[in-house]
């Protein structure tokens, strides 16, 4: 039996790995993880690395290239939110990142804007993950963006 089948997962069950996979990662690495009781204002959990320093995680999880997005009513830029990406491909161990929500301030071909003015979607910030904007996302992957916390 391959493991790392994900399309095993439906997507809640996918999205619930993600989550405990990188609440797992936090408290490795020494943060207090907070759990939220309600995921109503976009926050999934809260890490803490010392009494002054905390942070609020939103995880987004997604099956192999795809495009993420986070809805600017809920996803405010500010210092001490972090977005959590994990990403699945069949057969390999999840792919995950850490990426500062001040980051979306700086749009690039990888950290987009979408306001959608005048049509029914609501505005957002999204994530284009593609093979061509893999190097962009290597500027957050989890260990390297953790350590400048």
């Amino acid at each position: 039996m391959n493991k790392y089948n994900w399309s095993r997962l439906n997507h809640l069950q996918l999205g619930r790995y993600a989550e405990y996979f990188v609440k797992m990662e936090f408290t490795l690495l020494g943060f207090d993880v907070y759990q939220t009781e309600v995921d109503y204002h976009g926050i999934d959990f809260v890490v803490r690395k010392d009494e002054d320093r905390y942070y609020d995680v939103q995880v987004k999880s997604v099956r192999g290239h795809n495009y993420i997005f986070f809805p600017k009513h809920k996803f405010f830029p500010r210092l001490n939110l972090l977005a959590a990406c994990v990403l699945f491909f069949n057969g390999e161990l999840p792919q995950f990142y850490l990426i500062p929500s001040l980051a979306w301030l700086e749009p690039n071909a990888l950290l987009v804007e979408h306001n959608y003015e005048g049509k029914k979607s609501k505005p957002e910030w999204g994530l284009n993950i593609s093979r061509k904007n893999m190097p962009l996302l290597a500027d957050f992957t989890f260990d390297k963006v953790v350590e400048t916390l």
